[in-house]
């Protein structure tokens, strides 16, 4: 079985005098692909083909554009900056030498050269960008996997709040796209609110993506309540009522219980535990299930109350029909600062409109479209 060969590196050489262009020609053919350019501008347009050199051996003085100057904007172009340049010269001073490494150059070369010299310094530098590439591409491969790897976390995460947010709809076949309309609610609410000053150190765009994926969790601890009372038609009675309010405790405890199998806090539970939790607290404190009042309440609950309020009220349910949009903005505006945060509130009543936008958008199948 034959082995295959390595395509031959390719050197550009430029220099504005023939003889050391067909000197370096000569010395390198037989082991590298040569190319030549006889002027600083006919370097740079070669470098700016589909074909790049691995290496350049560069004249310092030459008529027009120098070497130095060459070397400068090569190194200021990102398709050419990582080509290592050996400068080539009869300049034999020390602060030429400085000049021509300070502008990026790998090596500095003095005429009249000695052909091992040449040779070895470019296998040496070969050998090093073959290296910087290799780990370059390691690196990128590697940045490009941890991406994907997130990505297909961050999609399971979604899938498991989802899976379990639906344990809850699917109890109450009433609720239909309430999820979806839900979240996008506490999106548009944390969005209009992040640059209020007492919002914007909690709602940055991390937290209000990670709001986004908890908010479907609000209602979970449904599941934990007897059919006979969440699908009753009617009113609840004090004792049935007492233990609906449960299903936020409920909520809460098996989400905690979920984050204590992962041994460690997961950011987007923390959300998704508050929600859970609190978004049945009112800002007066005649809530439940801990009778929180004001900034007690967290953040992330009082969206979700006011979002889960809204969608309750436009919704049809059996034991109501569902409100116009103009009626739950009333509604909504007579409890503030009762029921819902002031603040909040306002941040709705700025964005009213895209609330109804976002509820005809995710109607449930043969529901009347909001008004």
């Amino acid at each position: 079985m034959s082995i295959p060969t390595l395509p031959k590196a390719t050197i550009l050489v430029v220099d504005d005098t023939p003889d050391n262009l067909e000197l370096m020609f000569g010395l390198l053919k037989d082991e590298y692909r040569v190319t030549v350019a006889n002027s600083g501008e006919r370097c740079l347009h070669l470098t700016q083909g589909a074909q790049l050199p691995d290496l350049i051996l560069l004249d310092v003085m030459m008529p027009g554009m120098d070497g130095y100057e060459v070397c400068r904007r090569l190194k200021a172009e990102p398709r050419s900056a990582a080509i290592p340049v050996i400068f080539l010269t009869a300049k034999t001073e020390v602060d030429d030498e400085t000049q021509g490494l300070s502008l990026g150059a790998v090596d500095y070369i003095t005429k009249p050269i000695s052909p091992p010299i040449v040779r070895a310094r470019i296998r040496t530098h070969l050998a090093l960008k073959a290296a910087t590439d290799f780990l370059r591409n390691q690196s990128d491969y590697l940045a490009a996997e941890v991406s994907r790897r997130t990505q297909e976390i961050e999609a399971l995460q979604d899938v498991v709040v989802l899976a379990m947010a639906s344990l809850g709809e699917t109890r109450d076949n009433e609720t239909g796209n309430h999820l979806r309309r839900t979240q996008h609610y506490v999106q548009c609410l944390a969005r209009q609110l992040q640059t209020h000053p007492r919002f914007t150190a909690l709602l940055t765009p991390e937290n209000i993506h990670l709001l986004f994926k908890s908010a479907p969790m609000h209602d979970i601890g449904k599941v934990g309540i007897p059919d006979r009372i969440l699908l009753k038609p009617g009113k609840l009675d004090e004792a049935e009522f007492e233990i609906m309010k449960t299903h936020t405790t409920l909520g809460f405890e098996a989400i905690a219980r979920a984050e204590q199998g992962l041994g460690h806090e997961a950011p987007f539970l923390r959300f998704a535990k508050e929600i859970a939790l609190s978004h049945q607290e009112k800002w007066d404190g005649s809530g439940y299930p801990q009778g929180l009042s004001g900034e007690a309440i967290p953040t992330s609950a009082r969206l979700m109350a006011l979002a889960d309020v809204y969608d309750a009220l436009i919704s049809r349910r059996v034991y109501k029909p569902a409100f116009s949009h103009e009626t739950a903005l009333s509604i909504i505006a007579e409890g503030r600062g009762r029921h819902f945060d002031p603040d909040v509130v306002d941040a709705f009543m700025a964005v009213q409109e895209e609330f109804r936008h976002i509820a005809a958008r995710y109607a449930d199948p043969a529901a009347e479209e909001v008004g």
